[in-house]
C-alpha cells in the first residue's frame, strides 16, 4: 500500500508556473467522442505554483490527464485503476496486490521480463507499482524520446495480459509475494502488531480489516481464474486514468494516446464500494507479543474519509501532536519525562473510512501504561482547551512548506502520482490549490473540534507491542503448481493486431543541460557552493563537515554522529526547544547527520524566511553549548535507538558484515550509532574537542540550491559566517583493514523464516579510474531490478523478495555488497546462486577483455536469519548497507535502493519527512532516486521513520537512468546531491 500525501505534501510533484506548461489544443485526430476540460482560471492561490493540465475522456471511458513541463527531458507516465484491497472478496485478502505483481509478468506483445529490460535499457527510472487500499498504479519515468515505447507497454498490460497468462508466472509471483510478506511484516519489528492494530479497528468482512499484502493462505490460495477475473472486471480502460506529464506536444500526446489506448475495449462498470463501517463503541486493548527490546503503545481511531469535513483538521492536529521537537508528545514524553524513545502521529485518509493512530515507543524501563496516562494528558488539554493559535500557524507553515517541496519531482510519487490522486478522490487533477486553501483556513478552534469530536477514549483501540515470542499466522508450504492445461482458443478481450509486435523506434536523443553550480570562498576558508534554481519559492541549503566516522577515535565508534545529533540541543543563545519551536514556527526543516566521510547540517525553508532559518543553522554549527543534561539526554536516545537496532534484521546483518570486513580497528568496522559501551563511555569534552577539531570554515563547504540568487547568498554567507575562527583543517586517517578470516559469520537465531544475508568486500574508492566501468558492472550484475542475481533469486527461483549490490565510495576503499533478504530454508541455496553469479560474470568479464586479474572470493558472507516479523518502514532501500541516519554503514553513491513501493496503513507523510511505508505496498524492490533532500527535521521520528530516510538514501538509479534522474533533483535534492558530491573533490 502506498501512503496518501496529506495535502499533496511529501508525495506530491507538480508542473510549475511558467516551466512551458499550457492548456492544451482541441483533441487529436481519434479522440472523437471523449469529453474534455482544462485548467480553470483564476484558480492561483498566493505561495502555491499552478498545476497547468489538460484532461478529457476516451470513448472507451480511460482518463487521459496531460501535463507540459519543459524543466527536463523527461515524461511520467502514471496509470490509476480505480481498484484495490477494498474490492476483494472474502478468502482472497492481498489479491489487489498479487495481481498487481502479475501485470508484470508479460503481455501478449511483451513476454516475461521484456518490458522491464526495454525500459531499463531505455533509461528508464521510478519504474514500479504499487498498491493501496483504493487503487492500484503502474508508473515510469523515461527520456522524453522515449515516451512511446512507456506507452506501449503500459497498453499492451492493459489490452493483452489474460493472452498469456499461465500457471508459471502466477506460481512465481505467489512466491515473491509471501517472501515480501515475510520480509515486510512478519521478520519486520512490530509488523504484526500493527497488523493486529487494523484487525481491531475494522470488523471481520471490512474490505480495510486485512492488511494490503493478505495473509499466507489466501495469497496460496488464489487461482488462475481468480486473475482472469479479476482483470476483466476491474482492469478495463474504463476504470483507469493516466497521467503523462513532462518534456511533451500535447497534440503528438494525444495521437499517441489514442493509437495505443483508444482500440482497447471498454470492460463492464465498475460500481465503488460502498462500506458502512460501524462505530468502536467502547474501547478496546490488545497486548501483542514481538521480537523487540523496547515496548510500544499504539492508539487508533475510526475518522471521516479523505477530503471531508474534520480529515484536514486533523491532520493538522497529528502534526501539532507529533510532528517533530516542536511537537506536544515530544516535548512531553521524549524531551521532558523522558519516558519515551520516539513519537509519531498521522491521519490516515481512505475513500471509505479514515484512521487517527498514534504510535509511541518506550524507553527501556517504562512501560505503555506510563506511555498511556501520558498521552491521554495531552489529548484531553486538546479536547477540553485546543491548540494555541501558534501551534496551528507553525503546523500549518510547515505542512505547506512540505507540499511545495513535493513540487520538485516529476515521477515516482510526485506530479503525475499526485494529479492521479486528487483525480481519484476529487475529481479534480488541479486540486492542489483548495487543498493548500483548505488548510489555511483551518483554525485552534477547529482543531479543538476535531479532536473533540473523532479523539474519544471509548472510540478507540490501544495496542501494547511487548517483548516476547510473537504468535504467527500459518505459512503453509507451497504446494506443487497444478499442471498448466492448454489454452483452447483466444483467451484475450481484444482484437489482434499485428503492428502492435513492433516495438516503437525512440525519437531524436533530447538535448540535457546539467545543472553547473559555482563556488567561492569566504575570507576565512569557507568554500560556499550556490545553484541558483528560482522554479519553486523554495531554498535548501546543507552544511558539509568533511570529516564523518574517518575520524572517530578508535575507542570511541560513533563519536561523530553523537556529536552532529547534539549540535540542536541547544546553543550560547538558544535552547533545544527554543531551537525546534524557532525553526518550525518558519515553516523550516532542519536535521543533522554523520556518515562515513562527512557531517552535515541540513535546512530547508521557504524563500522568504530563508535568511532568519540560516541564522539558527549558522549557530547551531559555530555556537554550540553541548549542555550536559542534554549529552545526557541524547545518550539515553542513542541508547534507545541500538536497542532497536538488534531488533531489524538487515541492520544487524549489516553491523556483522562492516566489522568481519573491516575488523575492529578501523571506524568503518562499526556502525555509526558505535558501540553500547562506546555510547556510555562519550563524555561532553569528547563532543566538545570533535566539535572543536572538525568544525572548522576551513574543513567544511556550504552549499546552497534554489531561489536566491549569487548575491543574495554571498551577503547572507558573510554575514552568518565570515566570523566563524579558522583553524588548522584535521586530516583523515581512517588506517587499514583487517578482515576477518572467517569466510561465514552467522547471527543465529532458531526458527528464523527469513535470512538477512550480506555477501561483501573490500571495493574502490570514489577516486579510482574504473568509477564508471564499476557502475556500469554493477549495473548489470546487482544494480537493476533486471539485474542477474535479482532475476535469479526473484524471478526464476523465488527465494525472496529482491536482491541488489552496491559500491560504497569514499576516500579510501569502501565495501562491495550484496544484500538481500532470503527464504531461511533457501539460505544455502542463495548464497550457492550468488557465489556463482558473482564468479561466472568475472570469468565473462575476462573473456571479454574487460578485466585483468582473477576473480577472487567475498571476503565475508553475514547470515542473520531472524524469525518471521515485518512491516513496512525502512523497507525502501533497505537491503543496501543504509546510510549514517540508519546507524550502519553508509549506503553506496550510486547503488540502487530497495524501493518497496507501499506503505504500511497508518501511515501518510504530511512533511517532508518519510512516513512509514505501508503493509504489503507494491509490487517490486525499486531503485531510489540519488539524491533525497537531506534538510528534513528528523526529531521526533520514531526510529522507524529515520531508519525509513536512512533507507531512501541509498542513492542510484542505476545505469542509463541515473544521470537523467539526478536533474530531476532541484532545490532540496539538489543541495543534498551536490554536497555528497564535493566531498570526495574536496580532498
Amino acid at each position: 500500500m502506498k501512503t496518501r500525501p496529506l495535502f499533496a505534501a511529501s508525495l506530491l510533484m507538480a508542473a510549475l508556473n511558467g516551466a512551458g506548461a499550457q492548456a492544451g489544443g482541441a483533441g487529436a485526430s481519434g479522440v472523437a467522442a471523449g469529453s474534455a476540460a482544462s485548467t480553470p482560471a483564476g484558480t492561483s492561490l498566493p505561495g502555491i505554483p499552478t498545476i497547468a493540465f489538460d484532461k478529457y475522456t476516451l470513448p472507451n471511458g480511460l482518463q487521459v490527464i496531460l501535463v507540459e513541463d519543459k524543466r527536463l527531458p523527461l515524461v511520467a507516465v502514471n496509470v490509476w485503476y480505480h481498484v484495490g484491497p477494498a474490492n476483494e472478496v472474502p478468502g482472497l485478502t492481498g489479491f489487489a496486490h498479487l495481481f498487481e505483481h502479475m501485470m508484470f509478468a508479460g503481455s501478449k506483445h511483451l513476454p516475461r521480463g521484456l518490458a522491464d529490460r526495454l525500459l531499463e535499457g531505455a533509461g528508464a527510472s521510478d519504474s514500479n507499482g504499487s498498491t493501496d487500499y483504493d487503487r492500484t498504479n503502474y508508473y515510469d519515468t523515461v527520456p522524453s524520446n522515449q515516451l512511446e515505447l512507456a506507452l506501449w507497454v503500459h497498453a499492451d498490460r492493459m489490452g493483452y495480459l489474460l493472452d498469456v497468462l499461465d500457471q508459471k508466472s502466477l506460481t512465481n509471483q505467489q512466491d515473491v509475494v509471501r517472501n515480501e510478506r515475510r520480509e515486510t511484516v512478519e521478520n519486520e519489528p512490530y509488523g504484526i502488531v500493527e497488523e493486529a492494530l487494523n484487525h481491531a479497528l475494522f470488523p471481520e468482512g471490512h474490505p480495510y480489516r486485512a492488511s494490503v499484502i493478505g495473509s499466507h493462505t489466501d495469497i496460496q490460495n488464489a487461482k488462475l481464474a481468480d486473475v482472469r477475473d479479476f482483470f476483466t472486471r476491474y482492469y478495463g480502460p474504463n476504470n483507469a486514468s493516466i497521467v503523462i506529464a513532462g518534456d511533451i506536444d500535447k497534440v503528438k500526446t494525444r495521437a499517441l494516446v489514442a493509437k495505443y489506448f483508444g482500440g482497447l475495449r471498454r470492460g463492464p462498470a465498475v460500481v465503488r464500494p460502498t462500506v458502512a463501517t460501524p462505530p468502536i463503541t467502547a474501547e478496546k486493548r490488545l497486548v501483542v507479543p514481538d521480537r523487540v527490546e523496547l515496548s510500544r503503545l499504539y492508539m487508533g481511531w475510526l475518522t471521516p474519509p479523505a477530503y471531508k469535513p474534520g480529515d484536514a483538521e486533523l491532520a493538522v492536529l497529528a502534526q501539532i501532536l507529533a510532528g517533530g521537537k516542536s511537537s506536544r508528545l515530544y516535548k512531553s514524553l521524549v524531551y521532558d519525562r523522558q519516558i519515551a524513545q520516539d513519537v509519531d502521529a498521522n491521519q490516515d485518509s481512505r475513500a471509505l473510512t479514515s484512521t487517527f493512530l498514534i504510535e509511541v515507543t518506550a524507553r527501556t524501563g517504562h512501560t505503555p501504561r506510563e506511555l498511556e496516562e501520558a498521552i491521554d494528558e495531552e489529548l484531553k488539554a486538546l479536547r477540553d482547551k485546543g491548540p494555541s493559535e501558534r501551534e496551528v500557524e507553525r503546523a500549518r507553515n510547515q505542512i505547506e512548506t512540505a507540499m511545495i517541496s513535493s513540487l520538485e519531482k516529476l515521477g515516482g510519487d510526485g506530479l503525475a502520482d499526485q494529479l492521479n490522486h486528487y483525480n481519484q478522490y476529487t475529481g479534480d487533477p488541479g486540486y492542489l490549490t483548495e487543498d493548500v486553501a483548505r488548510l489555511r483556513r483551518i483554525t485552534a478552534a477547529d482543531v479543538r473540534r476535531a479532536a473533540h469530536t473523532w479523539l474519544q477514549q471509548h472510540a478507540r483501540v490501544l495496542v501494547s507491542a511487548v517483548p516476547g515470542t510473537p504468535e504467527l499466522p500459518p505459512d503453509p508450504p507451497a504446494p506443487p503448481p497444478p499442471k498448466a492445461r492448454p489454452r483452447a482458443g483466444a483467451a484475450g478481450i481484444n482484437e489482434a493486431e499485428a503492428w502492435r509486435a513492433r516495438m516503437p523506434k525512440a525519437g531524436p536523443a533530447p538535448r540535457m543541460e546539467l545543472p553547473r553550480g559555482e563556488s567561492f570562498k569566504l575570507a576565512n576558508g569557507l568554500t560556499v557552493i550556490h545553484h541558483y534554481n528560482p522554479a519553486l519559492p523554495l531554498v535548501a541549503a546543507e552544511l558539509v563537515i568533511k570529516s564523518g566516522s574517518d575520524a572517530n577515535p578508535i575507542g570511541l565508534p560513533g563519536l561523530a554522529g553523537f556529536t552532529a545529533q547534539m549540535l540542536t540541543e541547544g546553543t550560547a543563545t538558544r535552547s533545544a526547544p527554543g531551537i525546534a519551536d524557532e525553526i518550525a514556527q518558519l515553516g523550516a526543516f532542519l536535521d543533522t547527520d554523520s556518515g562515513t566521510s562527512a557531517s552535515t547540517v541540513s535546512l530547508l525553508a521557504l524563500r522568504a524566511n530563508f535568511g532568519a532559518a540560516l541564522d539558527v543553522l549558522a549557530d547551531v554549527v559555530q555556537h554550540p553549548a553541548f549542555p550536559n543534561a542534554e549529552v545526557e539526554r541524547q545518550r539515553a536516545s542513542r541508547l534507545g535507538d541500538l536497542m532497536q537496532q538488534r531488533d531489524e534484521p538487515e541492520m544487524v546483518a549489516a553491523v556483522a558484515a562492516a566489522g568481519a570486513l573491516y575488523g575492529p580497528r578501523h571506524p568503518y568496522g562499526y556502525g555509526q550509532l558505535g558501540t553500547e559501551p562506546a555510547i556510555r563511555a562519550v563524555t561532553r569534552n569528547d563532543v566538545l574537542s570533535f566539535w572543536r577539531r572538525h568544525y572548522v570554515p576551513g574543513n567544511a563547504a556550504l552549499v546552497v540550491s534554489g531561489d536566491i540568487s549569487r548575491k543574495e547568498l554571498t551577503a547572507l554567507a558573510e554575514a552568518r559566517f565570515l566570523g566563524w575562527k579558522s583553524a588548522e583543517t584535521p586530516l583523515p586517517a581512517p588506517g587499514t583493514p583487517e578482515t576477518t578470516g572467517a569466510r561465514v559469520v552467522l547471527v543465529d537465531h532458531p526458527g528464523a523464516g527469513q535470512t538477512a544475508l550480506r555477501l561483501t568486500r573490500i571495493g574502490a574508492a570514489r577516486r579510482t579510474r574504473d568509477f564508471p566501468a564499476l557502475e556500469v558492472m554493477n549495473a548489470a550484475f546487482g544494480g537493476l531490478f533486471t539485474s542477474r542475481i535479482n532475476q535469479n533469486l526473484r524471478e526464476d527461483k523465488g527465494y525472496t523478495y529482491g536482491v541488489y549490490s552496491g559500491f560504497r565510495y569514499d576516500r579510501s576503499a569502501g565495501p562491495f555488497i550484496v544484500a538481500g533478504s532470503v527464504r531461511a530454508n533457501a539460505t544455502g541455496a542463495a548464497i550457492s546462486e550468488l557465489l556463482r553469479e558473482a564468479q561466472g560474470h568475472v570469468r565473462q568479464a575476462a573473456r571479454r577483455g574487460r578485466t585483468g586479474g582473477r576473480a577472487q572470493r567475498p571476503a565475508a558472507v553475514a547470515a542473520q536469519p531472524f524469525r518471521d516479523q515485518q512491516r513496512h518502514r525502512r523497507q525502501p532501500g533497505r537491503d543496501l548497507p543504509l546510510r549514517p541516519a540508519a546507524g550502519l554503514l553508509q549506503c553506496p553513491a550510486g547503488a540502487p535502493g530497495r524501493r518497496h513501493r507501499g506503505r504500511r496503513p497508518g501511515r501518510r507523510a504530511p512533511l517532508p519527512r518519510p512516513a512509514a511505508p505501508g503493509r504489503g505496498g507494491g509490487g517490486r524492490p525499486q531503485a531510489h532516486p540519488a539524491a533525497i533532500a537531506q534538510a528534513r527535521s528528523r526529531a521526533g521520528r520514531s526510529a522507524r521513520q529515520r531508519r525509513a530516510i536512512a533507507a531512501r538514501q541509498c542513492g542510484g538509479e542505476g545505469a542509463g537512468g541515473r544521470a537523467q534522474a539526478e536533474l530531476a533533483c532541484t532545490s532540496a535534492a539538489a543541495a543534498a546531491a551536490t554536497a555528497e558530491a564535493a566531498i570526495p573533490a574536496a580532498n
